[in-house]
């Protein structure tokens, strides 16, 4: 999570996905769409394929069903977004 606008408000606290967690968020569905979202976040974000491999293994891994697809798909990510 990340702190957005951490002196706009005296009592409020706004958090946001960190750019490895958003892009982490979108690998269930895996649509076109979020395909395209997340080669615009590897664009406009500090995402390092590193550590969104890193956090895929040891965060979310762990907790998935069904693991063969979604090794496949974060495989097919991390290609993607070497080019990108």
């Amino acid at each position: 999570m990340t702190l957005m606008f951490p002196t706009a408000f005296r009592r409020l606290l706004l958090l946001g996905l960190e750019a490895h967690d958003l892009a982490l968020s979108k690998l269930e569905r895996n649509s076109a769409r979020d395909r395209e979202d997340i080669k615009y976040l590897a664009r406009v974000a500090p995402l390092d394929l590193s550590v969104l491999e890193r956090r895929y293994e040891v965060e979310l891994r762990p907790y998935l069903v069904n693991t063969e697809r979604h090794d496949l798909t974060m495989r097919l990510w991390l290609e993607m977004l070497s080019g990108a």
